[in-house]
């Protein structure tokens, strides 16, 4: 079985139809269908329904659309690592951040960044931490910088700083004197929190009694 068969197999699945994926593919319909009659050969199974109008996966293509998908992104991560192993002066690197770290990490990393890899190119994208870990998990992503722990074992996990947060109040407020307070002292009070767009917030209403946690 060859890379080929692999890539053909997956053109004509997401194209529904020979014609369409030998076009993408720049390959004649019957050279395309010839490989894909060699991937069922070797796989003694029917991966397409050729009957109707469209070309439709059996249910067993379904389950190889799946392995031959993964196995391309193996192999591409593979070529990625032996790549970035071998050259650290050009690729590029994906990473994501949530909306808190981009506000006030975004710049000196980038600066740091093209200072030490001026060749690297650097694609950041802002997104929550559950669609984050669905793309590393995907290897859509390369880094992700987030603010909880993961909840795949697939993905390793390295802490890198321990962040301090503080209650900011008016000279006015009965509180203001206060060095040290206990959580039950926040029952009462109206808080103005961040959106539920930031994971600070997420971790912090556990913390607050329903009243302080719904302002």
């Amino acid at each position: 079985m060859l890379l080929r068969h692999l890539s053909y197999f997956i053109a004509v699945a997401e194209h529904r139809g020979f014609t369409r994926a030998a076009a993408a593919l720049h390959v004649s319909q019957p050279a395309l269908s010839q490989q894909i009659r060699q991937l069922e050969a070797m796989l003694e199974v029917q991966l397409f329904d050729r009957s109707g109008r469209y070309t439709r996966l059996t249910d067993a293509g379904e389950i190889w659309l799946e392995y031959a998908r993964r196995v391309l992104r193996d192999l591409e991560e593979g070529r990625r690592a032996l790549h970035d192993a071998e050259d650290l002066q050009r690729g590029k690197l994906r990473i994501a951040m949530t909306p808190t770290f981009t506000t006030y990490m975004l710049g000196p990393l980038v600066e740091a960044y093209y200072r030490r890899y001026p060749g690297v190119k650097l694609l950041i994208q802002e997104m929550n931490q559950e669609r984050m870990e669905t793309m590393l998990l995907e290897d859509e992503l390369d880094v992700g910088i987030a603010f909880g722990e993961s909840l795949s074992r697939d993905i390793v996990v390295q802490p890198l700083l321990t962040e301090t947060l503080a209650l900011v109040v008016s000279r006015a407020h009965p509180l203001a004197h206060e060095s040290h307070l206990q959580l039950q002292a926040l029952d009462a009070q109206p808080l103005i929190l961040l959106s539920s767009e930031f994971a600070t917030r997420e971790q912090i209403k556990p913390l607050l009694s329903p009243p302080s946690a719904r302002t």
